[in-house]
């Protein structure tokens, strides 16, 4: 077990920590601020791949702070919870997703905020029920159709002596998520840190939808406001990144724009905070304005 970080204990005890049940075992949600916060709609945070709530820590105080009542779930078969009924990829996370919120929120719809496989997992939630957002912002996600090959290459390191498997993961943080590699060691190794835990809280090693372009051909039956937020330098699309805005707004009804984030890779929530936080907020008061 990896030394929690100052960062994620002071979270972990500023949260209400709720666990709603289902077919396959309780979903773990964190939550902070609440129905007093300046706007009560829920801010639902969607991690990436291999992660859990924890790929938010540097934006959820700036988060509150802005007036927002905000909901972090480990997705299933992630972090803390249950690994889903059936399936091993995005699509099997929909059903255990929208009973999950439908129990937490009722009839409120949110403003829903996927990451990476969270994006994915969130697209293909509101092609099936859109009630559930009042907008969508998506953050390095993948699937869009744009990229004609993997651009990046991972080491394998479950088969690995643990005395090695560190190594391997510190090249995938700098192939995958980080366009600084300085960063896995900066605030005490933090990222690494974080990636040490989620990897090995990983419980749904087969994704495969990543790779193609499911998220393009759900967001035709997404009716609400979407928004893009990536890095410029994700390794996820490397120079086919400026393909990103048409590939959106041919495939979402009502597409609002993409911020690219400057000196940023995939994990551009982590790698800048204060320049994601201020693109989620413009596109979160942006998508509340009908569309001219």
């Amino acid at each position: 077990m990896v030394t929690e970080s100052p960062l994620v204990a002071h979270l972990r005890a500023q949260a209400r920590r709720v666990a709603v049940p289902g077919p396959g075992g309780d979903m773990v949600w964190h939550a902070w601020g609440g129905p007093t916060a300046q706007d009560p709609v829920p801010l639902v945070l969607l991690h990436g791949g291999s992660g859990s709530w924890t790929h938010w820590v540097r934006n959820i105080d700036a988060l509150v702070a802005a007036g927002r009542s905000v909901w972090a779930v480990d997705l299933p078969g992630f972090g803390d919870s249950a690994t889903p009924p059936a399936g091993s990829d995005a699509d099997a996370l929909v059903a255990p997703l929208a009973r999950a919120m439908g129990q937490l929120f009722g009839d409120v719809a949110c403003d829903l905020v996927g990451f990476s496989f969270g994006g994915l997992t969130a697209g293909l939630l509101l092609a099936v029920h859109p009630q559930l957002a009042r907008q969508l912002v998506l953050v390095g996600a993948p699937a869009m159709g744009v990229v004609p090959a993997r651009q990046f290459e991972l080491r394998a390191w479950r088969h690995l002596p643990a005395a090695e498997q560190e190594v391997a993961h510190r090249f995938n943080l700098a192939a995958l998520m980080l366009a600084d590699p300085a960063l896995i060691d900066a605030e005490g190794g933090l990222a690494l840190a974080l990636h040490l835990e989620n990897m090995h809280r990983d419980r749904m090693p087969r994704r495969r939808l990543a790779h193609t372009d499911a998220l393009a051909r759900a967001l035709p039956h997404v009716p609400c406001p979407v928004h893009a937020i990536y890095g410029r330098g994700d390794a996820l699309y490397r120079s086919w990144i400026t393909a990103l805005q048409d590939a959106y707004a041919r495939a979402a009804p009502d597409f609002r724009g993409l911020a690219l984030i400057e000196d940023a890779g995939h994990w551009v929530q982590f790698e800048r905070p204060q320049a994601f936080h201020q693109a989620l907020l413009a596109a979160l008061r942006a998508g509340r304005v009908p569309a001219p």
